[in-house]
């Protein structure tokens, strides 16, 4: 297999309910999980070329679902099913992070 151009890391770390710490896996991190798959599939980018992959606990937990993307060290918070789109374009496929995303949320 060759070397993956970008490793996707989602947070899908949950939390019993009525826990005090909120989790990217109860604001629908498993969703998101499933949207990079075949939002990288649907726009047609090779099988290995990206890997997505879950993740337990990344830390910042009340700015989740957090996604991480690899090799660059780009955080993204809060990110929507919505957002999978353009994470795609604009940074897996134009190789630019998308700071106009939500530029608080993008930490490199």
């Amino acid at each position: 297999m060759p070397k993956p151009k970008y490793h996707i890391v989602v947070c899908t770390n949950s939390r019993p309910p009525g826990h005090p710490k909120p989790s990217c896996g109860s604001a629908g991190a498993a969703s998101l999980l499933m949207a990079f798959n075949m939002g990288l599939m649907q726009k047609g980018v090779p099988p290995g070329e990206v890997i997505v992959t879950g993740s337990s606990c990344l830390g910042p937990c009340e700015q989740g679902p957090t996604v991480v993307v690899y090799p660059d060290a780009t955080w993204y918070s809060k990110v929507t099913e919505a957002d999978v789109t353009t994470i795609i374009d604009e940074h897996i496929k134009g190789g630019k992070p998308v700071a106009k995303l939500n530029p608080d949320a993008v930490w490199k």
